[in-house]
């Protein structure tokens, strides 16, 4: 396996994953988790990216969090659980990378994430971030600048985390961050799960001004297969543990009596890992506790099931070929409504017409959507996705 690790960009980045995790693997199965994928040790150093599909990354940082008492991020519990779990029938390579080392200050630990970051995705490298506080989506969105000019990013939260914008950035106001800084990379922000009685209405109103998309924890538990077109559509994934039901989490973790329970969330993470837009996963706010295994169960489990869906990913067609999709016209108001089906995944498409000069999209863009929303169009209705995404297009 040594041949395997060469010299990295990364090496005054990371830290290797602790020996005593390295130990533990060795008297376990060899078909554990932990024994088929490359971890970057004191011995061998950092895997080779250019053979690495998939890499774990850790980012204990929580000093921006407004619950930090001084406290440090253990992440070991979560990766023993992880290295004990069997993988599927993958074909993905995949790498744990170790920790970042965190820089002397929060936003030093930024920068360091963006210029880590940017080097994975030139190397089309999906990384699956263990984090630390919410704010490190911030770093993440901007980690992208330099080569993507829209971005859209889907959270899975319970709360919208907007805050106040002009102070300093913490893990409730990030999202007012995203928004308001340069450069404006943001197209679409998607909420999956919000709570209203933990948001304000003002919040709750300013989602709606602003044309984003924000699905309540009921709706989307009632119909789990919302979430698919959201996360087909998404560049940046991202789970905050509170949007998870208090009874599913170890006391520490603990935040509402409501949210999704384990087999949702799972099911959510598998949406996203099936999404071949995905590019960035990342599960947030996980607070280390020595009192049971049970948040460190689920979180391994969310990210076994986020690799499963990558290992299930099928390309759709361009649409150039009329023998690769179905297509319906439908007439709504002085709207003409184009939907597609493709032939091989059966996901349905609709296309966004550009309007005008200041257009963010190209002319012709297709937007993820169901069967339902073809359906509530043949009854009269214009689908909410689509005159969202128009009304971010010609502003």
């Amino acid at each position: 396996m040594g041949s395997d690790y060469l010299t990295s960009p990364f090496d005054d980045l990371l830290k290797p994953v602790d020996e005593h995790l390295i130990v533990h693997n060795e008297l376990m199965s060899k078909l554990i988790f932990g024994n088929s994928i490359n971890i970057h040790t004191t011995e061998n150093g950092i895997p080779d990216l250019d053979s690495t599909n998939i890499a774990l990354i850790g980012i204990p940082e929580n000093r921006n969090s407004v619950e930090y008492l001084g406290d440090e991020l253990n992440l070991n519990e979560v990766r023993k659980s992880l290295y004990n779990l069997y993988p599927g029938n993958w074909s993905s390579n995949i790498s744990d990378l170790g920790n970042l080392i965190l820089g002397n200050t929060p936003e030093d630990t930024y920068g360091r994430i963006i210029s880590m970051l940017t080097i994975l995705f030139k190397k089309n490298i999906i990384p699956i971030i263990l984090g630390g506080s919410q704010d490190l989506l911030y770093s993440i969105y901007r980690a992208y600048d330099s080569f993507q000019n829209t971005v859209n990013i889907v959270n899975v939260d319970s709360n919208f985390d907007l805050g106040e914008s002009s102070k300093p950035i913490n893990n409730l106001s990030y999202l007012g961050k995203v928004i308001l800084d340069k450069p404006h990379n943001l197209f679409n922000y998607s909420n999956i799960g919000y709570q209203t009685y933990h948001n304000s209405q003002e919040e709750i109103d300013l989602m709606e001004n602003l044309y984003f998309e924000a699905y309540r924890l009921g709706e989307v538990s009632s119909k789990i297969k919302l979430v698919e077109p959201v996360m087909r559509d998404a560049d940046i994934a991202s789970i905050d543990l509170k949007s998870i039901k208090a009874s599913e989490l170890s006391s520490r973790q603990k935040f509402s009596p409501n949210g999704f329970d384990g087999k949702e969330i799972c099911a959510i993470s598998r949406y996203a890992g099936i999404s071949n837009k995905v590019s960035s996963f990342a599960i947030f706010e996980y607070k280390s506790s020595n009192e049971d295994e049970v948040t460190e169960m689920l979180i391994s489990q969310i990210i076994w099931y986020f690799i499963e869906g990558v290992n299930c990913r099928v390309q759709d067609s361009d649409f150039d070929s009329e023998e690769d999709y179905h297509k319906f016209t439908v007439i709504v108001d002085e709207y003409e409504l184009i939907f597609y089906k493709n032939k091989i995944t059966s996901r349905w498409w609709i296309e966004i017409f550009g309007e005008g000069s200041n257009t963010k999209l190209k002319q012709h863009t297709l937007l993820p959507c169901t069967e339902d929303d073809y359906k509530t169009a043949k009854n009269g209705i214009i689908p909410d996705r689509w005159f969202k995404a128009i009304k971010k297009n010609i502003l």
